[in-house]
């Protein structure tokens, strides 16, 4: 059984990660090519979940500040600056994590989505099986007949503006973003505090998404996403990409054996001191 030192990992992902001094982010076009190359990250990092961050890549390998002057929060203008635009995708995708992804990458997360192309009807079948809550179809139907909403003017339109009903607004918002459908692009001045943001559909601001998954099949989807993710990590356990991606083990299975038979991948491995076996990039051996 192959093995490898959890040095090597963790050499590995801190040049990947931008966690070395020298390779520190410092300008907002020096994140969107840092997201371009890594396929997609977090923007905050996220615990239990290994995959770079744009604040560690900016900030370091340290927790997030709580203070609003720290250099690290850097991060929040460009996110706000670029929301909406064509330098990255931005939404809570992964996990319901705020995520950016790469333009080149976002096809292929929604050719694994239940997303076929007819966002007038899609979220309706959803919603006959049960697989879409009436808030959720409420919160969309609103954007598809009124256009691009900020939260304040998205909850009227939604009939959800009730105390009791807020949380179950922020769940539809989280779960029509995690299966793209809906999309921030805007930063508004709306609110109490004079920011929120402004949704749309996906497939209405970014119909260049739809165009770029018709022709990506789930298998290719799968490895493409674990092929960028091994790229970033160096080496995981299967479990990580069925947490991460919310595949069955059958499907991270079968997208880790692509990559072996690829020869992009050694599965098999035993990393020193952690354990179970991992599936590691042979260029780390």
């Amino acid at each position: 059984m192959p093995s490898l030192p959890f040095e090597r990992i963790q050499s590995y992902r801190a040049s990947t990660f931008r966690l070395l001094p020298g390779q520190r982010v410092k300008t907002r076009d020096e994140a969107v090519e840092f997201v371009n190359q890594r396929g997609f990250v977090f923007f905050w990092p996220i615990r239990n979940l290994v995959l770079p961050s744009l604040w560690s890549a900016v900030a370091g390998d340290r927790p997030v500040a709580d203070a609003h002057d720290d250099p690290g929060h850097v991060t929040w203008g460009w996110k706000d600056e670029l929301v909406g635009s064509r330098q990255w995708y931005y939404a809570k995708a992964l996990r319901k994590r705020s995520t950016m992804i790469s333009m080149a990458v976002a096809p292929y997360f929604y050719a694994l989505t239940e997303n076929y192309g007819s966002p007038e009807e899609d979220h309706l079948t959803l919603y006959e099986q049960g697989r879409l809550t009436l808030e959720a179809r409420l919160v969309y139907e609103a954007i598809l007949d009124h256009g691009p909403l900020d939260t304040v003017a998205l909850r009227k339109a939604a009939r959800l503006t009730s105390p009791e009903s807020e949380a179950r607004f922020n769940k539809a918002l989280a779960d029509l973003q995690a299966d793209f459908k809906l999309v921030p692009v805007a930063v508004t001045q709306a609110g109490a505090w004079r920011y929120a943001f402004a949704y749309d559909i996906v497939v209405r601001h970014y119909p260049e998404i739809l165009e770029g998954a018709r022709f990506i099949d789930e298998l290719e989807a799968r490895r493409t996403l674990a092929f960028h993710y091994f790229k970033s990590v160096g080496a995981a356990q299967p479990r990580m990409l069925t947490t991460l991606f919310g595949w069955s083990p059958s499907q991270t299975e079968a997208t880790i054996q692509r990559l072996v038979a690829k020869d992009v991948l050694q599965r098999g491995v035993q990393v020193e001191n952690r354990p179970g076996e991992w599936a590691a990039l042979v260029e780390l051996f």
